[in-house]
């Protein structure tokens, strides 16, 4: 008797699941991956955002001696182009700002000292964007 040598012509349907089941865990690798960095450039913006304000209120008071009234008077003034749109909230009227403390030698004049973000989720590394 000849043994007869048995041909695979396919895939046997546990192949084809594991392979199945292979695509999948990288697919969700992959979508967890673009997640955190469409997050991380969102926090890139807003950093990059924050920075320029504050600059452009330090050099406004720098060149009037006072804290502008507010962020809009920045961009009338030409410190800013245009007030920025916040990454996290997608509005530019969510900015959250700091009043300065009285100055005794202006009373009555009361500007912006600080802005941050008005958006309450909380960052990749645990903090809330509203405190950066």
């Amino acid at each position: 008797m000849r043994s007869r040598l048995r041909r695979n012509d396919g895939f046997t349907l546990i192949e084809l699941m594991i392979v199945m089941a292979i695509i999948v865990i990288l697919a969700g690798m992959a979508v967890v991956m673009y997640a955190n960095s469409v997050t991380r450039s969102k926090e890139a913006v807003l950093r990059t955002d924050l920075f320029r304000m504050r600059d452009a209120i330090d050099q406004y008071y720098a060149d009037k001696n006072k804290y502008p009234a507010s962020l809009e008077t920045l961009v009338s003034e030409k410190y800013l182009r245009g007030v920025p749109v916040d990454p996290f909230t997608n509005s530019s009227d969510t900015w959250q700002t700091t009043m300065a403390e009285p100055d005794p030698a202006n009373p009555g004049e009361i500007g912006i000292f600080d802005v941050k973000s008005g958006s309450d989720q909380t960052a990749i590394d645990g903090t809330r964007y509203a405190d950066w």
